[in-house]
């Protein structure tokens, strides 16, 4: 990573100059400053943290194998995921899994043909062919957990209680009827967006997601400065200044990656349209909890077949097989939304005896034995906010992917957010910036052609 010019502009108390300034070295970001390094385009990437990545994090655990804590899955149909990962020659393989999870609930496991399952499955049919046209404009008021409560059994209601919260990562008290139905529209129904094979969680990098970004940041020409919060965006007819905590930046266009309710901290001069501000202001970012649990080989396959499982106890979540083909063994668990931030009461061994013990009586003792514990509280990262992506809350209709991405000015937006196309994942990330850096490319071209014309 080439720091030293920059580094030294800012010790030196001068503003940096380049062309570009992006705001955040997550996805986006990253492949956005690659992309304008490749046209030869002088680019600065800001990141907050003292680490690149973003929303993805991968570790590598006492066993030697690579995990993410962060966004990790490859989906059906992540076409620029799999190529960035081939390109950067790590591994894609399928994720083992049976195809459904088992439901459980303290020792017992709910049969697929329990009244509860029925029912729940009955519900989320009935209301996915509702959602295939436009959403009720009442739905905008109605929060999910108010919806829940008109649902039949209270084994059902708590079944698709945390299905909706681990895919959305949304307070369902917080999280409006109208904006499921947008997302579940968006990305092609809730079967595409829960299911593993055929899924969005159907295959895994083996180095871990995270290594890309890491990769990514330390390419030849990459300038990436960690520990630059920004605070100030100002504006002017040659571009714009970008003040952060370690220094001052000047820049004739800048890409802001972060989603909106983190932008929502910068300062913009002049103040940004209503329409960006209300965007900024009406959404908030997912609570998540991920653990993985590293075992030195994937021994519930001989018990059991599979890890894959829906747990109902509270505290309620997911957990799947992410073993690497080789080994060692990974269970991964979520835990989102209220649950998950009570889990933050909890010292790591009670988080981690709360996430396993429910394991016992299905997987056997040995699953309180791992070899490593890695666990990621994204709600409580100040330089993301929290995960997987913004929200938009109740009564608002701001918030919906994709969210908006028009230039203000020398300001252009990025983030998985904005993407056209799997919008919340790290595929929707790669495309946003691919566009972000597309629009910037053609703006600077505009603006030489009409410094030569005159």
């Amino acid at each position: 990573m080439e720091q030293g010019h920059a580094d030294s502009a800012a010790d030196s108390g001068a503003p940096i100059v380049t062309t570009v300034a992006v705001v955040g070295a997550g996805m986006s970001g990253l492949v956005a400053a690659r992309q304008l390094r490749r046209q030869g385009i002088a680019v600065l990437v800001l990141e907050s943290a003292e680490r690149p990545g973003g929303r993805l994090l991968a570790e590598t655990s006492a066993l030697g194998s690579r995990l993410d804590l962060g966004g990790q899955w490859v989906g059906h149909g992540h076409h620029r995921l799999e190529a960035l990962a081939a390109e950067m020659r790590t591994e894609v393989y399928p994720m083992r899994t049976p195809g459904r999870p088992d439901f459980i609930e303290g020792s017992r496991t709910i049969p697929a043909t329990s009244p509860a399952v029925l029912t729940a499955g009955a519900v989320l049919m009935a209301w996915e062919i509702r959602t295939r046209w436009a959403a009720p404009r009442r739905w905008a008021s109605q929060t999910v957990d108010a919806w829940l409560s008109r649902v039949p059994g209270r084994r059902a209601r708590r079944l698709l209680q945390v299905l909706l919260s681990v895919t959305s990562t949304a307070d369902l008290d917080r999280y409006s009827m109208h904006a499921l139905a947008e997302a579940v529209r968006y990305q092609g129904g809730l079967t595409v967006m829960m299911a593993t094979k055929g899924g969005a969680q159907e295959k895994l990098i083996a180095e871990g997601a995270g290594t890309l970004t890491e990769r990514l940041a330390t390419e030849p020409g990459a300038r990436v400065l960690t520990s630059h919060r920004v605070t100030n965006i100002r504006q002017d007819d040659d571009g714009v200044t970008l003040v952060t905590t370690s220094g001052t930046v000047r820049a004739d266009r800048t890409i802001v990656t972060v989603p909106p309710p983190m932008s929502a901290r910068i300062a913009y001069d002049p103040p940004l349209p209503a329409s960006r501000a209300a965007l900024e202001r009406n959404t908030y970012m997912g609570s998540v909890c991920k653990a993985v649990a590293v075992y030195g080989r994937p021994f519930w396959r001989d018990r059991r077949g599979h890890a894959e499982f829906i747990l109902l106890d509270r505290p309620g979540g997911a957990v799947f097989d992410t073993s690497p083909p080789d080994g060692p063994g990974h269970l991964c668990i979520l835990v989102a939304g209220s649950e998950a931030r009570e889990l933050d009461q909890l010292s790591v061994e009670d988080r981690r005896q709360a996430l396993l013990r429910p394991l016992v009586p299905h997987l056997g003792p040995e699953v309180l034995a791992p070899a490593g514990w890695h666990e990621k509280s994204w709600h409580l990262d100040e330089h993301v906010g929290g995960g997987y992506a913004a929200l938009a809350s109740p009564g608002s209709t701001d918030g919906y992917f994709p969210m908006p991405s028009e230039p203000i000015g020398a300001i252009h937006w990025a983030g998985t957010e904005t993407a056209h196309e799997h919008a919340g994942y790290i595929e929707g990330a790669i495309e946003s910036g691919e566009r972000a850096a597309r629009e910037v490319i053609e703006s600077l071209t505009r603006n030489e052609g009409r410094a030569d014309e005159g």
